[in-house]
Formats: structure tokens, C-alpha cells, sequence
């Protein structure tokens, strides 16, 4: 049916129609989402981005022809309607949708584009392959827990630019081209037409230039920025990703961390409706690595890890393992599990069983394992190792872990670095399996005094924790050339619920700990003068001490709408290997293009 509804300014978007309407004549356009025929009369779900409203093509309305072709629409056609809203006849009621009290009964109708047969239902309910759903991801995006997805993570991006903006920073954008600097990961590298043989760098972080706006003057920065790293992908990374920048002259930490609590409860209090109670408890780089086994704990649920070495070495251990790898300068540390003894078979904690399999696989190089039982009254611990300990140093070791009857105690005897890591990974398996993590709990705490630097076996050399720009902590500056290792930085990240959503630090504002951190990480005068010139130059001329801190932006979202893929609350992701399926980016491109940057591709590609 033609009429002029294409050219006419719809009144509302289709779910605000409201009861307050009833008898009112309104222009709405949207998608045909679904359809309904009942004795004659057409019914048709007309949805946008609010959600849907029922519209009605009664036949006594229309023409002959012009019904029957409304009975032809093509589902997720586009239509423009003019019509009355009115109530929903008794029994016909729909609770669970906010127009569910009325619907439209159409006087014209226009089908502004037709739809071609859908390669997949656009339904909430369906769930359709992911490679398919990112071919066709302008589908996707139609479905309404997609379209929720982005409209909460613009609002999300609307309150941290409000709480920023009254705490006095100002948004500025930095560069996208900008010169390739070693901050951990590879750049995209962009070739120069104009200066052939040349390169941009797709930044990582803007880190230098914010820092450069201290040195400016600026004081207070932030930018929602897109970031680009070129590393190994895995299921939740992305080689673009948005984080929010942060950078701020003369902080204290405990100053920056009162502004980004108050942004992060305002955020759930507006998103979610739940209370966040601040300040946020603070725990040290080396507290965290001992209780949980990670720099990013989930401290949702206990079984925190202890330190059983006092209890073993204290005497009546006979078990060769355990004394060998303690003169060895290592640790004996384990885990609690309630309930445990239970829970876990033989067959599962025998050596190359289950248990000890994972822990295999995070680096211990064994794991043992003892029921707590109740023997002649007292608790006991049960294994096939449990004789090689006197019962004085059973009573402690179950002490030190905590336990009790019914209880099983997991244990990793290794160097610190080893079982930390191993326990922490198998804290987290088993808090999943029995049920222990509580759901819509929101724990947050800051991770501080990491170490400035941390030891690469591949590289043969030390590198940087955090970025080469970190602030040491002034107590160690001492040992930056005698024990690099030794040497805190003051640095934190905001960890919640077992993932890091921000990290950040105080930077080197002087020239001379910037050089002496330069030499630590292998930098040399020369190259460091290459690549960084412009910010120690800079450094030169009124430094003010700053820090900040920035904050993932696609994985904080994922925690927030509780999705599994950081790819769902992404408009247009990537793949896990990098590619975007519905453009077929990265695709080769012709030899004119390469030759005009003197460029050659060394990939021979069949045509």
C-alpha cells in the first residue's frame, strides 16, 4: 500500500507507545518481527530498539488488495504505520512486555524494504552458530539482547564521563598514528605513502601522550579510547579494544582510588540498582599471590590457600618429597576444600587422575592429597602418603589448613612462583564444581605493591610488569642495578571477581629514574634516546608528578551484563584468530597499492 508515511516524522519509537495514548492517532516505523493470522486479522510484532508493539490490519480498514499484500510482509521488512492506539481486548493481555496492554489498529500502512529470507531467526530464544551470527552481524544486532548490550554499555560510557567531568578532567584525543615504542606486545604497523620505507604504530595505550598533557599542564585527563594490540588471541581478547584512559597530576593513590570507587558504584547503583559499599579493601601484590594464587583474585568464596610449611618442617614428617623440595629453599602450601572428602574420588587425585592432571598443566609438578577423618576421636588425615606423617604433624598440618571432617586438603610443594599460581588455578576449578561461587556478588579490592619488574626465561632479561613508565617505590631505588628483582613499584589494579578491570600506577616524572629503568629492562642510552626522546626531553621542562590508570572497557562490560563473550557486548568484533567475518578483513589488497608503498608481499596467494 502506497502512501506518503515514508516522508512523515514517526511520533514515538514503538515501545513508548503507552495506555496514556488510547485513542490517539500515531506514525511509528520499525521491523516486522513476528506475525500472527487469527480468523482473518492480521497481527504483526512492529519492533526497534525500544521493543515491540502489536499493530493490527483489519480487513474492514483496507482495500482487497491492499490486505492481501500485508499478509504477504516479509518478516524484518521495514514498515512505516499510521494508526489508532487502543486497549488490548480482555484475555489478550501481555504481561510481559511494557506495550502489553494496547496495541496500534493500522488505518495505512507503507513497506518501506523488503527482507530476503533470513539466514537465521531473529529471535531471543534462538541460538544460532557464532561464525554465522558475526557474517551476518547487522542481524545480530537486531536482536534485542544485543541491542541492550550496546545501549548499556553507551549509558555505562555516559557515567564515567559524568563522574569524570565533576571531578574536574577534561577529555582530550590522542593520536592514532604514532610511532612503534615496546610496551608488551606487538603494534600494528602502518606503512608511510608519503616517507617510504617508514612506519606508524597503531597505539597500544596512549600512555606517553597522556603523560605528555601532565607535563602540558592539563592536570586532570581522560578518553575513552580504541586501543590496538597485535598478540596470540584468546576467547576473551580482541586485537582493537576500547579502554578508559585516566591520567591526573600531583595524586596520591589513595586520591585516584576514592574518584574511581565513586565511578564504579555509580555505575552499578545506575545499571544494575545494586549498592557498592566503598573504599574498596586494598591487598598487596605478595598477599594476593599468597592467599589466592593471583594478581586478579576472586574473593567471592574462601578456601584461600595456606602455608603449611611450619606445620610439616616442625617435625614427624618422614615423607622424602616434602623434606627434599623444603631444603631446597621451596614452600608447602595448600588448599581446604569443604566438604571435599566427598566429593572427589581415588580415581580423580590419584597421580595422571583429574586433579592432579590440571595442577600438571598450571605447573606443579605434583599434588598431594588427604581426607580429613575423625580417628579415636580426633581428626586425622587419610592417603596413601598419610603414613609417612607422625600424628603430631597430621594435627598441624590440618591446623594450618583449616580443616575439618569430611574436608579434603589439596597440596602443592614447589617454589613459591609455582605453587601459587598451580593452587590459585585449582581454587577457581573447584569453587565452580561444588557450587561455591555466589552469584550477583560484586566483589572488588585493589592489588598494590606489585613488582616493578619480573623475569622473562625466554628473553633471558628482565621486563616490565607493568609498562616502563612505572613509578619504583623510592624505599628500593637502591637496588634497581644490585636487585631489580627486589625492587615494588607503585602500581595498582582494580580486581573484581577474578578479573582485573583496571590497572594503573604512579609514573617516573624524572629523568634520571626513567634512564636507570631504561637500563634494568636491557634499554640502552642509544635506543632509549630513539624511541622515547620526546618524553625525556620533556622531563627537562617541569614535570609534575602524575599517575592514572585505565580500565578495560569491553571486559568490565562483560562482567556487568554477566555474557560469556567479550564478543557480545562488541558491535563489530573480531574472531578468535583475528578476522572479521561478515567484511573478510584482513583481506590481501591489489599490487598498485603495495607498489605505491613500496611495499612487496612475500605471501604467494592463489587468485
Amino acid at each position: 500500500m502506497q502512501t506518503e508515511l515514508s516522508g512523515t516524522q514517526r511520533s514515538s519509537y514503538c515501545a513508548e507507545v503507552t495506555t496514556d495514548q488510547i485513542g490517539q492517532e500515531v506514525v511509528l516505523k520499525g521491523w516486522a518481527h513476528h506475525r500472527r493470522d487469527h480468523g482473518g486479522v492480521l497481527f504483526i510484532d512492529l519492533q526497534d530498539r525500544s521493543g515491540p508493539v502489536q499493530i493490527v490490519f483489519d480487513p474492514d480498514e483496507f482495500s482487497k488488495d491492499a490486505f492481501e499484500a500485508a499478509t504477504h510482509i516479509k518478516l524484518e521488512s521495514v514498515l512505516a504505520v499510521k494508526g489508532k492506539v487502543r486497549r488490548r481486548p480482555e484475555g489478550t493481555l501481555n504481561p510481559n512486555l511494557k506495550t502489553g496492554e494496547i496495541e496500534v489498529l493500522l488505518s495505512e500502512y507503507e513497506i518501506l524494504s523488503t527482507a530476503a529470507a533470513l539466514p537465521f531467526p531473529i529471535d531471543e530464544q534462538f541460538n544460532a552458530n557464532e561464525d554465522l551470527r558475526l557474517k551476518y552481524r547487522y542481524l545480530d544486532l537486531r536482536r534485542p539482547e544485543m541491542q541492550r548490550n550496546l545501549m548499556k554499555r553507551a549509558q555505562v560510557a555516559r557515567v564515567m564521563r559524568r563522574v569524570l567531568d565533576a571531578n574536574g578532567f577534561i577529555e582530550v584525543e590522542t593520536p592514532c598514528l604514532t610511532r612503534s615504542t615496546p610496551e608488551g606486545a606487538r603494534d600494528f604497523l602502518v606503512p608511510s605513502r608519503l616517507v617510504q620505507g617508514t612506519f606508524y604504530a597503531l597505539p597500544q595505550s596512549p600512555q606517553l601522550f597522556k603523560q605528555l598533557l601532565m607535563v602540558s599542564g592539563l592536570d586532570r585527563y581522560y578518553q575513552i579510547v580504541r586501543c590496538f594490540r597485535d598478540e596470540d588471541l584468546r576467547a576473551n581478547r580482541q586485537p582493537e579494544f576500547t579502554q578508559l584512559d585516566i591520567e591526573m597530576s600531583f595524586p596520591t593513590p589513595e586520591e585516584l582510588y576514592k574518584i574511581m570507587e565513586t565511578m564504579m558504584a555509580e555505575i552499578w547503583r545506575e545499571l544494575l540498582g545494586i549498592e557498592i559499599k566503598t573504599p574498596f579493601e586494598q591487598i598487596t601484590y605478595a598477599d594476593a599471590m599468597m592467599r589466592y594464587g593471583s594478581d586478579k583474585p576472586d574473593r567471592r568464596f574462601g578456601m584461600e590457600i595456606k602455608d603449611l610449611t611450619a606445620a610439616v618442617t616442625a617435625g614427624g614428617c618422614e615423607f622424602k618429597v616434602f623434606n627434599d623440595i623444603v631444603g631446597e629453599g621451596a614452600t608447602i602450601r595448600g588448599i581446604c576444600v569443604p566438604g571435599g572428602g566427598e566429593k572427589y574420588s581415588n580415581t580423580q587425585l590419584k597421580p595422571g587422575g583429574e586433579l592432579p592432571a590440571f595442577a600438571a598443566r598450571h605447573g606443579a609438578k605434583g599434588l598431594a592429597w588427604f581426607r580429613v577423618v575423625e580417628k579415636d576421636g580426633a581428626l586425622a588425615l587419610d592417603s596413601s602418603i598419610s603414613k609417612f606423617f607422625q600424628p603430631e604433624c597430621q594435627k598441624r598440618m590440618i591446623e594450618a589448613a583449616g580443616g575439618k571432617a569430611g574436608d579434603l586438603i589439596l597440596i602443592v610443594a614447589d617454589k613459591p612462583a609455582v605453587a601459587a599460581p598451580a593452587l590459585g588455578q585449582l581454587r577457581l576449578k573447584i569453587a565452580n564444581e561444588m557450587g561455591m561461587v555466589p552469584e550477583g556478588v560484586y566483589n572488588f579490592c585493589w592489588v598494590t605493591d606489585f613488582p616493578l619488574l619480573e623475569w622473562s626465561e625466554e628473553d633471558k632479561r628482565w621486563t616490565s610488569m607493568h609498562h616502563p613508565f612505572t613509578m619504583p617505590n623510592p624505599e628500593d631505588w637502591d637496588k634497581l642495578e644490585s636487585d631489580p628483582g627486589a625492587v615494588r613499584s607503585i602500581a595498582y589494579d582494580l580486581a573484581l571477581n577474578g578479573e582485573e578491570v583496571g590497572g594503573g600506577s604512579i609514573r617516573i616524572h624524572r629523568r634520571d629514574i626513567q634512564e636507570r629503568v631504561f637500563r634494568a629492562l636491557g634499554i640502552g642510552d642509544e635506543e632509549a634516546r630513539n624511541k622515547f626522546g620526546f618524553l625525556m626531553d620533556a622531563f627537562q621542562y617541569g614535570a609534575p608528578p602524575h599517575g592514572g590508570i585505565a580500565f578495560g572497557l569491553d571486559r568490565l562490560m562483560m562482567i556487568i551484563l554477566g555474557v560469556g563473550s567479550i564478543r557480545d557486548v562488541i558491535a563489530f568484533p573480531k574472531t578468535q584468530t583475528g578476522s572479521c567475518l561478515m567484511t573478510q578483513a584482513p583481506a590481501a589488497v591489489d599490487e598498485a597499492q603495495l607498489k605505491e608503498l613500496a611495499l612487496k608481499s612475500l605471501v604467494r596467494r592463489e587468485s
